[in-house]
């Protein structure tokens, strides 16, 4: 790829190398704090158990995904080492400390995080089941390939980060476009900003916006998911047509993407969904370089790349194009997967998300008392740090960070049935288990145990401005319904 001589993607891979760590910090971490209530020793589904399953049969041995656990017993104290250990080296490769060695000490960093990021995932069962842990996978593996600051990028792997982008923004364009209705007659975003999982600070007031308004965020979604990617690989133009233009799309297309996930950003709590798509859409933004490539580099340097290095780059190539080739006939397939991985490595994935959207908004409310009667008892609500709760209460900004606990509420009302974690959690609940209650924002009882549990289901939709002046509420919540009936603990 002689033609890229003259594009420098050095500033590229600055902010991808950063990115993608300063995004591992932000899992790793959050593992830290949330695992071991959820999954741990004594967690809600434990993943000891999973393991010791595993160890038992040899079918789910096999679908069990590669992870350090399966060679040393899990205990949460070294779940948390894991998860500290990682964070540690996350935050040195944000500071750019590994980068300034040869370019395989960069690479065993970012390898060290995906590896050891993937040992987490691979027992997170449920909660662990969202497509941005595979992005962030992905996307660890493929940037530890970008080499060190002493060399610039190897084009293989910036080509690679472009079909990754490809795949995730197109991917959930056609998973869009095959899905629900309302993405066809452009109705999807007058319910996304009230019913999506987690709203954000301003939720509220893009779901206020006029109807036309809208119309256009679904029109912009489909030109941004289903046309914008393609010119992400205008840069390659560059080896066969002079001039700076082809790279000046190439950017274009990834600000444009850029442009979309900001208002994502600004409007919801997608985890590090949005934030990794924006870090990777920096991937596009190739500058004209300020000079040459020497002719006295010496016969084992090609454009500034050792041969053994871009021996690696190109093998890295091969193999991606070769796991990648499930991913590309599901994006054509009548029956697209979403959120798919196809090999045990979390390499080549398919993407997409939303396929549908739901136009009304249940929630489970967990309420508990300490009166005798649960007929006449004043009940008292457990509030979650991110869902919705309090409709006095705006919702927070939590992105990047990954509230596991608050997401799967939100599913909860969409499924047949309540799943099994679920009367664990209730359980804990009762028993006033400490882990637990420190996964939520406000506890009723102090600490102590209530004497009976309920779930209560309401329909939440956003107050009008009207509403909100008279009553200082962000949320209307109405038709009330007996979810869990009273629990106690003798039950």
């Amino acid at each position: 790829m002689d033609g890229f001589a003259a594009v420098d993607f050095e500033f590229a891979r600055q902010v991808l190398q950063r990115g993608i760590a300063v995004l591992y910090v932000v899992a790793f971490v959050s593992s830290f704090r949330q695992f071991p209530a959820l999954l741990g020793e004594r967690g809600l589904l434990p993943a000891p158990r999973l393991l010791e399953w595993a160890r038992h049969a040899a079918r789910t041995r096999r679908l069990l995904r590669p992870t350090v656990f399966t060679r040393i017993r899990f205990t949460d104290r070294r779940l948390r080492i894991l998860c500290a250990g990682g964070a540690t080296l996350g935050v040195l490769l944000v500071a750019g400390v590994p980068q300034a060695g040869p370019p395989w000490v960069p690479m065993l960093c970012f390898l060290a995080l995906w590896f050891g990021y993937m040992s987490i995932v691979s027992i997170g069962q449920t909660f662990y089941g969202f497509g941005w842990e595979m992005l962030l996978l992905e996307a660890g593996f493929l940037v530890a390939f970008l080499g060190s600051d002493d060399q610039p990028p190897p084009t293989v792997v910036i080509v690679l980060l472009w079909w990754l982008l490809f795949r995730l923004e197109f991917g959930a364009g056609m998973i869009k476009i095959r899905g629900g209705r309302e993405w066809r007659d452009l109705t999807a975003m007058a319910y996304h900003h009230e019913t999506q999982p987690m709203p954000g600070p301003l939720s509220r007031q893009a779901h206020l916006l006029p109807r036309w308004f809208h119309r256009a965020e679904v029109v912009g979604n489909h030109v941004a998911q289903l046309l914008v990617p393609w010119l992400l690989f205008a840069p390659l133009l560059s080896l066969w047509v002079p001039g700076p233009w082809p790279l000046w799309v190439g950017a274009g297309a990834g600000a444009v993407i850029i442009g979309t996930q900001l208002w994502l950003v600004l409007t919801g709590n997608f985890a590090w969904l949005n934030v990794a798509t924006i870090v990777l859409a920096f991937s596009a933004v190739g500058l004209p370089a300020s000079g040459h490539p020497t002719v006295t580099d010496p016969p084992w340097v090609v454009q500034g790349l050792p041969l053994a290095w871009l021996a690696v780059t190109a093998a890295l190539g091969a193999v991606l194009v070769v796991v990648s080739v499930p991913a590309a006939r599901n994006l054509v397939a009548r029956r697209q997967l979403m959120n798919a991985s196809f090999n045990r490595w979390q390499l080549g994935n398919a993407y997409g998300a939303f396929g549908t959207v739901t136009q009304e908004r249940i929630e489970y409310i967990i309420e508990g008392t300490r009166d005798a009667d649960p007929d006449t008892a004043d009940w008292q609500e457990y509030g979650f740090h991110g869902k919705p709760g309090d409709v006095r209460r705006r919702p927070p900004q939590v992105a990047p960070y990954h509230l596991r606990l608050d997401w799967l509420m939100w599913f909860l009302p969409l499924g047949p049935s309540l799943e099994d974690w679920f009367a664990v959690f209730l359980t804990r609940l009762l028993n006033a288990d400490a882990a637990t209650l420190a996964l939520l924002r406000d506890d009723p009882f102090d600490g102590e145990p209530p004497r009976w549990i309920r779930v209560v289901g309401y329909r939440y939709r956003f107050a009008t401005r009207t509403e909100g002046r008279q009553h200082g509420v962000h949320w209307m919540r109405e038709s009330p319904r007996v979810i869990v009936p009273p629990l106690t603990r003798r039950g």
